[in-house]
């Protein structure tokens, strides 16, 4: 779950930028040798970014970096 706490806070600090959308989000992940790119890309499968904002990331140990939308954050999930 440390892993998804880091990238979250990594992305956390993006967000508050006026210009942060899911690509920004997708770039400073793929920096991120702890994600799981294979199980990121099932879990956003039927990723839409005017529905969901940003995608989920899910990482090498199970846990995931997941989107709050009503929060406009990221946050740590164990397990998916």
């Amino acid at each position: 779950m440390t892993h998804a706490q880091t990238l979250a806070a990594a992305l956390n600090a993006l967000a508050k930028k006026p210009q942060f959308d899911h690509s920004k989000a997708r770039a400073t992940a793929r920096k991120d040798a702890n994600v799981d790119w294979d199980k990121t890309k099932a879990e956003n499968e039927d990723f839409n970014p005017e529905v969901d904002g940003c995608p989920t990331f899910v990482m090498n140990d199970g846990s995931a970096c997941a989107w709050i939308p009503g929060r406009a954050q990221y946050a740590a999930k164990s397990g998916l």
